[in-house]
């Protein structure tokens, strides 16, 4: 399990005015809840957060010390200028042992489809997140797919992966992970080069004609 930390300060103001004031000051407003708790309103530093960002991942657990009090979390949204890099808002959901929460973790692909050692293929990735359930102390950082005995034409589907104990797949088991492609011919090859000075020279002769 993956796990940061991230200061942050309890307010008590809320409202659209309050949170631009923050911005301004260089804070980030947002917000704390889950099962047993209200939701609390609090401020972490703009800075700070944009730098935790560049290091985590949507199932990277954060310790949040807020007032001084360290609460596990994960964050469950975070709310982002239309056109600009700053961060508008963000929530945080308070982890309780012994109780699920769906989380997407990355996929880490592992070793060399058998396809492309032997058969010259190229491997295709199609999905590089895995959404789970799983206990708090059980989220993985990431999960390995091996992809060692992937042959040409036969993809590895979510149901393919084993899963560490313990975690739920959320969604489509027959959903693709991966697949190898078989190597393009020295034809089809000639004939995709061929295409575009034959289409090219189309959209010249159009514009003659105007």
């Amino acid at each position: 399990m993956a796990t940061s930390t991230l200061n942050a300060t309890p307010r008590n103001e809320t409202g659209k005015g309050v949170a631009r004031k923050l911005r301004s000051a260089g804070q980030v407003p947002g917000v704390i809840y889950g099962h047993a708790r209200d939701p609390q309103p609090l401020t972490i530093n703009a800075h700070e957060f944009e730098m935790l960002l560049e290091k985590v991942t949507a199932s990277t657990v954060i310790e949040l010390n807020l007032g001084g009090i360290t609460t596990r979390t994960l964050m469950r949204e975070i709310q982002r200028h239309p056109f600009k890099k700053q961060v508008l808002h963000v929530d945080f959901q308070e982890l309780v042992a012994g109780e699920t929460v769906t989380v997407a973790v990355p996929l880490r692909i592992v070793g060399t489809p058998e396809g492309v050692r032997t058969g010259g293929g190229v491997l295709d990735v199609v999905l590089h997140e895995l959404t789970i359930k799983a206990d708090p102390s059980a989220i993985p950082d990431h999960i390995d797919v091996d992809v060692s005995a992937l042959t040409i034409g036969h993809p590895l589907h979510v149901g393919d992966v084993a899963l560490p104990a313990g975690i739920e797949v959320v969604g489509d088991p027959t959903q693709t992970i991966a697949t190898v492609s078989a190597p393009r011919t020295a034809e089809e090859t000639a004939t995709s080069e061929a295409a575009e000075p034959e289409l090219i020279r189309k959209a010249k002769a159009d514009e003659d004609e105007k």
